[in-house]
C-alpha cells in the first residue's frame, strides 16, 4: 500500500488542523494523529504579545522531503505538515503535523518525529514581540 503525502508547505495562510487532518485520513489507517504548534503567551518567564515567522527560500522544498521521510516509515499510510509563516498572534496555529498510520504507536511516533525534525531542520526563523516593547529572534 503506497503511503501519500496529501499536503507539506510553508504558508502565510491561516492553519486549520481540523480541515488538515480530515485530509489525511485513509482507510488502512487506525489512527489519525494530529500535533497544532499554537502561539503561547510567554515563554522563558516573559510576556509574548505575537511572533513573526521568517522562512528561508528552500523551506518549501525541505518540509517537504521531511514528509517523505515521514512517508515511508512503517504502518504509515498518509503525512501532512504545514508551517505558517508571518506575522501571528497568541492562539494562532504555526505548525500543523498529520499522520495517519495503522496503530496509534506508529502514528504518535511519526508525528514526534516529524515535529521534532521540522524543529531542527526548517529553515523558519521566529521573532519574538514581548508585551514590553522589546523583541528576541530565536532560532538563527
Amino acid at each position: 500500500m503506497t503511503t501519500q503525502v496529501v499536503f507539506a508547505e510553508v504558508t502565510e495562510s491561516p492553519l486549520d488542523a481540523a480541515t488538515l487532518s480530515a485530509q489525511v485520513g485513509h482507510e488502512a489507517a487506525g489512527a489519525v494523529i494530529t500535533f497544532s504548534g499554537v502561539v503561547r503567551n510567554h515563554d522563558v518567564g516573559q510576556a509574548v504579545d505575537s511572533i513573526e515567522y521568517s522562512s528561508h527560500p528552500q523551506a518549501a522544498a525541505i518540509i517537504a522531503q521531511l514528509a517523505a521521510e515521514t512517508a515511508v516509515r512503517d504502518g504509515v499510510h498518509g503525512v501532512g505538515i504545514a508551517h505558517r509563516v508571518g506575522h501571528l498572534r497568541v492562539g494562532d496555529v504555526a505548525l500543523v503535523a498529520v499522520v495517519a498510520a495503522e496503530h496509534r504507536s506508529q502514528g504518535f511516533g511519526a508525528v514526534i518525529d516529524l515535529v521534532d525534525e521540522v524543529k531542527k531542520r526548517l529553515p523558519v526563523w521566529k521573532k519574538q514581540h514581548f508585551t514590553d516593547g522589546h523583541t528576541e529572534w530565536t532560532g538563527l
